[in-house]
């Protein structure tokens, strides 16, 4: 880790902007197109380490996986089947690093983690969406869910890895919580870099910037708006992962559902907020998500829990020493590393959340519904509970007649922000939506009645 100071991001941005549009030259006229990668040779990342710029036909997964500009792996799992996607944006990608101490991102053999990636299509539109991965992914995980329909409206588009990838991430960083704050840094930094490379692309900054992501990106987005609101124009968060000091986190519901599920306890399962009729993705989530997810985020924010073992004992028994199901939160009160990552939901630019009602990993009693009353009803905030919408929209191919894929939504909630932030649009009144009898699902997708 070597995250750059939490102090000095407005001087910073003000330098970088500085130098970028001396070195810009005029902006294009408005309504034309600048050739095709043009001033290529004058983008260059502030307090990038190392960075490779690529003039490329496709900025979309459609040719950057014929040309290796991204990694299918990064985004499997995160989209439904059936889903459409636009092609055929061409445009400058220039994919990085900042300085960093970690080493736990190997993408193209730099073993360097604080790994970028900036696209910058051809056809402009004005503006930016800037981006954190969910999970523990690396750089190319939004890909196919944000990047693609993001350049295909014509933003430039900017994303993080942040900082840390991995199942190993909390070996980063000096003292507990750290690893997870350095992605909050991560993201300014990539957005202070980006406005400043838009101004050399486009010899003008963006006109507006959103911050988008899913899980964990969603989680990113909260933050940004609560601490960073000067860089956006607001937010788009997909199922945020919700962190507070005391009251709901996935440290105090995960440990009930690795004692309940193993014994068929179903009661206790509701009671530790997971939604009746989830009962049958229950079992895919004991086997790849609760516990990895309860040790590996317990040994980031409480690594004195089980001593010297790191990150606890794999689907131990509850009873078993120093066992994860047994954790208890509230006993433990590891609110220090907590308190450097913790929400509030003082957001200071619009935000709309999007939960589905099945979220087997973050239910949505526990996550988004609190978070949803953290903001409360004076803030610009819109929240939409996607009825039958789980965590991972891979799931509707397995259950198209009980799930339904939260991409649609997204997307709609993109729109809707456009045109509240834009226009004065006031999108529709936050609400539950049911799920449609039929249609398209995995690509339509209605906020309003």
């Amino acid at each position: 880790m070597a995250a750059p100071s939490r102090r000095g991001w407005a001087g910073a941005l003000a330098v970088a902007l500085f130098a970028a549009l001396l070195a810009g030259g005029p902006a294009a006229s408005a309504g034309s197109s600048p050739a095709h990668c043009a001033r290529l040779d004058r983008v260059l990342v502030p307090g990038a380490e190392h960075q490779v710029k690529a003039c490329l036909d496709d900025l979309t997964t459609a040719g950057t996986i014929a040309s290796g500009h991204t990694d299918p792996a990064d985004w499997a799992g995160l989209h439904p089947a059936g889903a459409v996607n636009p092609t055929g944006v061409p445009g400058i990608q220039v994919d990085g690093y900042f300085p960093d101490t970690s080493t736990s991102n190997t993408t193209h053999g730099w073993n360097h983690d604080s790994q970028f990636v900036l696209r910058l299509p051809d056809d402009w539109n004005g503006g930016l969406v800037v981006a954190g991965t969910p999970g523990n992914r690396e750089q190319y995980a939004n890909d196919f869910t944000i990047s693609d329909w993001a350049l295909a409206r014509g933003y430039a588009y900017a994303v993080t890895d942040k900082g840390n990838v991995g199942v190993t991430f909390h070996q980063d960083g000096r003292r507990p919580g750290d690893a997870v704050a350095e992605w909050n840094d991560r993201v300014t930094q990539v957005a202070v870099a980006a406005k400043a490379v838009v101004a050399q692309r486009y010899g003008r900054l963006p006109k507006r910037t959103y911050a988008a992501g899913i899980s964990n990106g969603g989680y990113l987005v909260r933050w940004q708006l609560e601490n960073r609101a000067w860089l956006y124009d607001g937010g788009i968060d997909w199922e945020g992962t919700l962190w507070r000091v005391k009251g709901d986190n996935l440290l105090n519901y995960l440990p009930p559902a690795l004692r309940a599920y193993p014994a068929g306890d179903t009661q206790a399962m509701y009671d530790a907020g997971f939604a009746r009729g989830s009962e049958f993705l229950w079992p895919f989530h004991y086997q790849y998500y609760w516990d990895l997810t309860q040790r590996v985020y317990r040994e980031e924010l409480d690594p004195a829990f089980d001593g010297d073992t790191e990150a606890g004992t794999p689907f131990c028994a509850s009873g078993t020493p120093a066992c994860d199901a047994d954790y208890d939160y509230d006993a433990r009160k590891p609110y220090a590393a907590v308190r450097k990552i913790g929400l509030t939901g003082r957001i200071g630019k619009p935000l709309i959340t999007i939960h589905g009602t099945l979220d087997t990993l973050l239910p949505i009693s526990r996550s988004g519904d609190v978070y949803a009353e953290m903001v409360g009803g004076h803030r610009p905030f819109r929240y939409y509970r996607i009825t039958d919408g789980t965590h991972v929209d891979s799931l509707y191919a397995a259950y198209p007649d009980r799930l339904r894929p939260l991409l649609p939504c997204f997307r709609s909630a993109f729109e809707a922000m456009e045109g509240w932030v834009e226009r004065g649009q006031n999108p529709p009144p936050s609400a539950t939506l049911s799920r449609p009898s039929g249609g398209d699902l995995p690509n339509e997708c209605r906020l309003g009645a």
